[in-house]
């Protein structure tokens, strides 16, 4: 099944460089920040087809709603065109998401890294790799050397869980801070040991899904805030190399 997952997001992933860098027809979803465009939707409709065919009984959660519910203990959890923005701006940091649930534990994840050309894959319980090469979280457990990513939700301007407090909190706390715009690209990186941490808030399904399972599998560490266990609704997502967890939990729960 991993194979096949791997084999879809690389489809999915050339029809979406094959867009990159023309004029694109956008809409709006809950605010002007909230992008979709024609390549989202031919994303996710090459995906969804291809599980329809491969895997007619499976369930489908995907950003862009063409999903399908149904009484399979399998869910595929699609985000078509993560970072979204990136793309209709012509900013190549964008990627694919699937993971695959069964039975609500996540079995396989995979992000395609589209422009980079890697492809990050896990499946439960055999590690976390980039193109063939298995992964291992950082080894840093100074806060103050660290380097973090994050993101903003939709309605930052509202500023919901004082998103602005704790990003100027972390700019004072660590080496850096970085935001990419993709998700599933932050989870990645920390589970290659390119970040030491990432933590955001209003995360859906799709965002990290496939993400969550490659951090672990790559000896990571994934909570919310208060450091409980999370499922791929919980509204906070707080991950890192596991070193830091607990410094990074201070600050989000002090600001």
């Amino acid at each position: 099944m991993l194979q096949k997952v791997v084999e879809v997001a690389k489809e999915a992933g050339e029809l979406i460089k094959a867009d990159f860098g023309k004029h694109h027809s956008v809409e709006y979803k809950s605010n002007l920040s909230d992008l979709v465009t024609e390549t989202d939707k031919k994303s996710e409709k090459l995906i969804t087809d291809f599980i329809k065919k491969e895997f007619p009984s499976h369930n489908i959660l995907s950003e862009e709603g063409s999903g399908k519910e149904g009484n399979s203990d399998y869910l595929w959890v699609i985000d078509p065109v993560d970072g979204t923005t990136n793309f209709a701006h012509g900013l190549p940091i964008f990627a694919v998401s699937i993971g695959v649930v069964k039975n609500g534990e996540i079995i396989a994840g995979v992000v395609y890294d589209i422009m980079r050309n890697v492809i990050y894959s896990a499946e439960k319980g055999s590690g976390s790799f980039a193109n063939g090469k298995k992964l291992s979280v950082s080894k840093n457990s100074d806060l103050r050397k660290s380097l973090l990513v994050t993101g903003f939700p939709y309605n930052v301007s509202e500023n919901p869980n004082n998103v602005y407090g704790k990003f100027i909190a972390f700019l004072k706390n660590s080496r850096a801070v970085r935001r990419l715009g993709s998700a599933a690209i932050d989870c990645c990186y920390v589970a290659e040991g390119v970040f030491d941490g990432f933590w955001e808030v209003s995360l859906h399904p799709w965002d990290i899904c496939a993400g969550k399972l490659i951090i672990e599998e790559a000896g990571g560490k994934v909570t919310n805030f208060k450091g409980e266990e999370v499922s791929i609704f919980s509204v906070e997502f707080l991950s890192s190399n596991g070193y830091v967890h607990e410094k990074m939990m201070k600050i989000l729960l002090e600001n």
